[in-house]
């Protein structure tokens, strides 16, 4: 296991060329939120934008359009009830704040059977695959799955330790052919093959909209051309970042995930430096 740090980051990350457009820089589809939880879908889009994704839509249902009009007027949005074309965007993430019920599932096995490229697998899909396993079996290989400890054990069945957990996702990112990033204190990703133990982040993160936040990050930098677990790596790594940076100016208790996603620049400016 390979424990990141910023060296190992630097050498992943690409800076922007001075003359791209934002066609240059991918076009990320997040399918999230729904009535009372569209706080995941604006704080996931928001996340994405901040991480330099050229172009993010938003898929919600329409009756919720209002609230992304005013809280991020610099995301597009597709409503969930109309016919949608998962195929024409550069990276694809689903869950956060979408519910579990049978519109919840319906989307998310429309979405399975209709895209070919890897999708970043967050929050309520994972519950409904927990209830529904056989989803998991068929996410197009290397998808990025990013599961809590709760989540997690849902998925996988529990478990008494986090050694043991590492050791399930390891074994089963092989079988799945998938990257999944098991979220905590020093969140784990592997592929079963390569595994990582992150050195950023602390205790501010352990309230609501962290992990949407994650998933806004992570399908931003597969958008933009990462392979998946180099964006599973920088998303993580940068996640951490952004919120120790953060302790600068609130402490853990009092650290909002708005405070981090608005000290994404600093994070970058860190990175490139």
């Amino acid at each position: 296991m390979t424990k990141l740090d910023i060296n190992i980051i630097q050498k992943l990350f690409q800076k922007r060329l001075p003359d791209s457009h934002k066609g240059s820089h991918g076009h990320a589809l997040i399918i999230a939120g729904s009535k009372s939880k569209m706080g995941a879908a604006i704080i996931c889009a928001k996340a994405c934008l901040r991480t330099g994704a050229g172009l993010v839509t938003l898929n919600i249902p329409k009756k919720e359009r209002l609230a992304v009009f005013t809280a991020i007027p610099e995301a597009m949005i597709e409503f969930r009830e109309d016919k949608n074309n998962f195929g024409k965007y550069n990276a694809v993430s689903i869950g956060p704040g979408i519910g579990t019920d049978k519109s919840a599932e319906n989307i998310l096995k429309l979405l399975i059977s209709n895209i070919k490229s890897p999708i970043v697998f967050d929050a309520d899909a994972l519950n409904i695959s927990a209830k529904n396993y056989d989803l998991v079996y068929r996410l197009p290989e290397n998808s990025i799955i990013t599961p809590h400890i709760k989540e997690f054990d849902r998925l996988f069945g529990n478990h008494d330790s986090e050694t043991e957990r590492r050791q399930t996702a390891t074994t089963k990112a092989k079988e799945l052919q998938l990257i999944i990033v098991l979220k905590g204190y020093k969140t784990f990703i592997t592929d079963g093959e390569k595994s990582f133990e992150n050195s950023t982040g602390n205790s501010g993160l352990a309230k609501g909209g962290s992990g949407d936040a994650l998933t806004g990050i992570i399908t931003a930098f597969l958008a933009q051309g990462y392979e998946p677990l180099q964006a599973a790596i920088l998303g993580v790594y940068l996640h951490g970042l952004a919120a120790d940076i953060t302790l600068e100016t609130q402490s853990t208790e009092s650290m909002l995930i708005t405070d981090v996603i608005e000290n994404l620049g600093k994070a970058f400016k860190k990175i490139q430096n």
